[in-house]
């Protein structure tokens, strides 16, 4: 037994669920052991952990094979317990299988009203201190032990960000056997609607002096910066940042102490120490001749400092929820620390005359220039003023930068950060060789750091701010040195559970490209960008890529925690309250109506944490805010059954596709999950009700878009303008028929009336995508004549659906065509020309143009990579079974490469019931394949494995079909099925 979690996570603290939903993983040699009963026990010490002593619960012996978002139903859960539980198994047979090992759960406050169990603690903020005014708060207190403390905890939240210490340590986080920092906590909400707080146990931290000092630095983050604009809560004027925290010490002698914030003269605060400026967009600005030594420990003098004061938010928004955080936090992850790569010294520019756009090309000084990675890791760079050091950390990615310089007091070092250098195009922004900034748009991107002329050199890393980077540019006002600079990646996704590889260096590199692009991107909540002035929760990115992330990572606390944000954006910036956003949290871009593919996350997301997890809990909660938003559209449409209009339409496609029918076969998509849920809930009426709505917008679509002339079929996508709001598109490129996206959805949803149809609707997508001179001959009007062959034109709501679409209807040969393929539009064309993340453009940079469209590139941007779905269910063949969710039961079907240049293949998943391994190799010149499986115990699998026919697909040499537990299904179109229970299995085929 291993992987015990208690609310999806692993030993956490802070949990304010009353009835705690656990899971737990089973890991036994053999075949076929499934469990058939399981026992909980939950006691309030490790020793009662028995059925006749625990004090909590026991759920006595029950006869059943769930062991995923088992809920607690013992005795009241308290505030601020620690609670010990355990879980035995038995088999089918009624034989033990193992029992658990001691795991703990801590509760929080219990409370959302931001009353309960906070000891009387206030929001309070610096006295006097306006919004904007230079200066962060740094607030602090310090109280005298009354005896040996046994244990404490730390909530924490604020009216902004917080940078917290406990008697001069910083707060931090276990992490990979040690301990990390957290950038930014609490994250971001719709302040208005929710406020996350934090739970740390400080037992160390608080037993080690007499005073124990609590100290905080507040900055802007998301509450009070211009990524709010257009927000509820936001003020243009500004709001008043505050902090709100409660430190409990348990003693050694039973008794109880709380420290908590509170405008009574107990706390202290002051905006004239070293932090000057901060803001999300715009980077922060750090004075260290204004640091002031010991502020966060016990025994420094604040006597000069300003009072606090209470900061009325609750008066202000009365309705809003003090909750604790139900997931993983953004924090630092020191194994992914990323060091330069190169460092190259500018000392000015030259060629401006004979250069193409009069930018010129920077001036190397090269012996300060480092080129070897080995080299530039521990490079020591003296910079002098109108000098440039650009750092080349080799990786784009997401956080802070953590240096060392030396100089004079009062010297200005500037850190600014971008994504790419300069090249010689149009779109170049400076000359060649320096960091290209101009698709940050209005984000200043920017860390100043002010020396206080320590000989001995200044260490540095910014706490109340991020960017998004490969590049840094280095100047100073003065002779300064700089070394050890290290890059130091921030991420709320730091459980991965799935890997992939491959035998194949390009198909690698993407996947290496997409796992970054989740990491940079998953911060707090899912990010369209983390670099420019957006990095905004889009809903539609979200929902696009959201199985892709649930494959890599252990996000479904994550998601699910940004669900209720969604629901929060419903109530919030909905249209009539009953429109999903296309933005959550906050209210910067959130466009009013015509939000189909972006809106429909708020049932997709649900649906696919319920398929990735199998718990219903994240359909159940939710229910409400789905069908409110069903109907809210079938009362925009009524029995036009067409959708509610898309003003994104199928963002940044080549090929353009009706707006209106991307939003008609959302509507329809949506309305079938909803009836999937509905039946999988026990709700058989809505069922029906959603069954039919399905089917009544199908005939409409089919009857509007679909035209049959004999043995010609044409799906009328160009009825209806794309986008309009797309940025760099071209004005005149019109919508077309037959266009990739819209035969994609029409074959994924079933959208036609004959299997004749299907087929010339396959054939259509194929010569759309082929795209021979034949093809081009026939349609010389359409976008796909500037393209290559076998290269796709989807945007952001085709690029899911593509390859699984494809393999579905026996076109896997086109889906590893356009894996391959490096030419625009394409995956590899990113990876060819040196990307390290998914774009956000297909030709964010190409060779030809350069720079893409300036008022909209991000070279971080994840929803392309959603093709990581299809590589785990299709290209290793670890597939879900939309009717077992959360791989209870599951598909092993590996679709071999046709080309031969992908020959080996390995994937694994952490399932909610455990790893879940498949690997591949074709041998001897592609006529046999090796296969290997690991198949969790308690779960069963469909396996698909290409073979000429069943008598080849060996164990050993026994055929597959004869061996213990394992149903033989038949062999056709040379495929053998079986139905395979738990274990491990090593097995060959014959391909031909």
């Amino acid at each position: 037994m291993y992987g015990l979690t208690v609310e999806h996570r692993t030993e956490p603290l802070g949990v304010d669920a009353t009835h705690p939903r656990f899971g737990w993983r089973m890991r036994f040699a053999g075949r076929g052991r499934n469990q058939g009963a399981y026992e909980i026990l939950v006691a309030g010490s490790p020793g009662k952990l028995s059925a006749h002593r625990a004090d909590l619960w026991s759920s006595g012996r029950v006869s059943s094979s769930a062991s995923v978002a088992v809920r607690y139903r013992g005795k009241p859960l308290k505030a601020s317990t620690r609670y010990y539980w355990t879980v035995t198994v038995w088999d089918t047979e009624g034989r033990l299988l193992g029992r658990g090992p001691v795991a703990s759960f801590e509760t929080g406050l219990m409370s959302t009203d931001g009353v309960t169990g906070w000891d009387d603690a206030q929001w309070i903020g610096m006295a006097g201190k306006e919004p904007h005014s230079p200066g962060a708060p740094m607030l602090r207190t310090e109280v005298p032990l009354r005896g040996r403390v046994g244990e404490a905890r730390l909530y924490v939240s604020a009216l902004g960000v917080y940078d917290a210490y406990v008697s001069g340590r910083p707060l931090t986080v276990p992490q990979d056997g040690g301990t990390t920092r957290e950038l930014l906590p609490p994250g971001w909400t719709n302040y208005d609607a929710r406020v996350s707080y934090l739970t740390y146990d400080v037992t160390h931290l608080v037993a080690k002096d007499p005073v124990v000092a609590l100290a905080a630095v507040l900055g802007n983050g998301w509450y009070n910066g211009r990524i709010s604009d257009g927000s509820t809560y936001y003020s243009k004027n500004g709001n008043a940042l505050a902090l709100k925290a409660k430190l409990l010490i348990r003693y050694g002698d039973g008794t109880t102490h709380t420290v908590v914030t509170r405008a009574d003269g107990s706390w202290k605060a002051t905006d004239t120490g070293p932090f000057r400026a901060d803001d999300i967009y715009d980077g922060q600005t750090y004075d260290a001749r204004k640091e002031l030594p010991g502020w966060t420990s016990p025994g420094f003098d604040d006597s000069t400092w300003s009072d606090t004061e209470r900061v009325p938010f609750e008066t202000r928004h009365p309705g809003a929820r003090l909750v604790a955080l139900p997931a993983e936090s953004a924090r630092l992850m020191n194994r992914w620390d990323r060091w330069p790569e190169s460092v190259t010294v500018a000392v000015g520019v030259a060629g401006r005359a004979d250069s193409p756009h009069g930018r010129g090309r920077v001036v190397v000084d090269p012996d300060r220039t480092v080129t070897d990675p080995r080299r530039a890791a521990a490079a020591t760079v003296t910079v002098d003023p109108g000098e440039t050091a650009v750092y080349d950390l080799g990786q784009n990615m997401v956080g802070v930068l953590r240096y060392s310089v030396r100089g004079d007091a009062g010297t200005q070092v500037t850190f600014r950060f971008g994504e790419m250098l300069n090249d010689s195009s149009a779109g170049a922004d400076g000359p060649e060789g320096s960091v290209y900034r101009a698709n940050l748009r209005s984000a200043k991107a920017t860390s100043t750091y002010v020396l206080k002329g320590d000989r001995h050199g200044e260490t540095h890393q910014d706490t109340l701010t991020f960017y998004g980077f490969r590049y840094v540019s280095v100047t100073a006002t003065d002779s300064v040195t700089i070394a050890s600079l290290t890059g130091k990646v921030a991420t709320s996704a730091i459980h991965e559970t799935g890997t992939l590889s491959t035998d194949d260096p390009d198909t690698n590199r993407l996947i290496g490209n997409i796992r970054w692009g989740q990491r940079g991107n998953y911060l707090w909540v899912p990010t369209d960008c983390p670099q420019r002035d957006e990095r905004l929760g889009w809903t539609g990115d979200t929902q696009v890529f959201a199985v892709t992330g649930l494959y890599n990572v252990d996000a479904a606390p994550f998601l699910g925690h940004f669900q209720d944000t969604v629901v929060d954006s419903q109530a919030l910036y909905g249209t009539d309250q009953a429109q999903f956003t296309g933005v959550a949290p906050g209210g910067r871009y959130n466009f009013p109506g015509g939000g189909s593919g972006w809106a429909d996350c708020g049932v997709v997301l649900p649906w696919t944490l319920w398929q990735m997890t199998g718990d219903p809990a994240f359909v159940e909660d939710n229910w409400p805010a789905m069908t409110r938003y069903l109907d809210w559209i079938r009362r925009q449409t009524g029995d036009t059954y067409a959708g509610q209009g898309s003003l994104t339409g199928d963002w940044l496609a080549p090929q353009k596709t009706s707006a209106q029918l991307m939003s008609d076969v959302y509507y329809g998509h949506v309305a079938r999950l909803m009836a999937q849920m509905a039946k999988a809930l026990g709700r058989p009426t809505e069922a029906t009700t959603y069954e039919q709505l399905f089917a009544d917008i199908k005939r409409a679509f089919v009857t509007k878009y679909l035209v049959a002339e004999g043995a010609t079929v044409t799906l009328r996508s160009s009825l209806g303008d794309a986008s309009p709001i797309e940025p760099g598109a071209d004005p005149n490129e019109k919508t077309e028929d037959n266009s990739q996206t819209a035969l994609l959805w029409a074959l994924k949803l079933g959208f036609y009336d004959t299997q004749a149809q299907r087929r010339a609707l396959v054939g259509l997508l194929a010569d759309n995508i082929g795209n021979d001179a034949a093809y081009k001959a026939a349609h010389p009007h359409s976008s796909r004549v500037r393209y290559a062959e076998n290269t796709l034109s989807v945007g952001f709501l085709g690029v899911n659906v593509l390859a699984p679409v494809l393999t579905d209807e026996g076109r896997a040969d086109l889906a590893y065509a356009l894996l391959h393929q490096d030419t625009l539009p394409s995956w590899r064309y990113s990876v060819k020309n040196g990307a390290t993340t998914v774009w956000e453009r297909w030709n964010s940079w190409s060779q030809d143009a350069g720079f893409g469209p300036v008022g909209m590139n991000s070279f971080n941007h994840y929803a392309y990579g959603a093709i990581m779905e299809w590589m785990y269910a299709s290209m290793a063949g670890i597939a879900r079974d939309p009717d077992s969710p959360g791989f209870k039961h599951f598909l092993l079907h590996p679709h071999i490469d046709p080309t031969g240049r992908i020959t080996h293949v390995v994937g694994a998943h952490e399932s909610p019931y455990g790893e879940i391994r498949s690997e591949w190799r074709v041998e001897d010149r592609g006529r046999s394949l090796f296969y290997e499986a690991t198949v969790p115990p308690n779960t069963e699998a469909t396996l698909r494995l290409p073979a000429v026919s069943a008598e080849t697909v060996r164990e050993e040499r026994t055929p597959l079909s004869r061996a213990d537990g394992v149903r033989f299904l038949g062999h056709t179109d040379g495929t053998a099925s079986y139905r395979l229970p738990s274990g491990s299995y090593r097995l060959t085929s014959r391909l031909r």
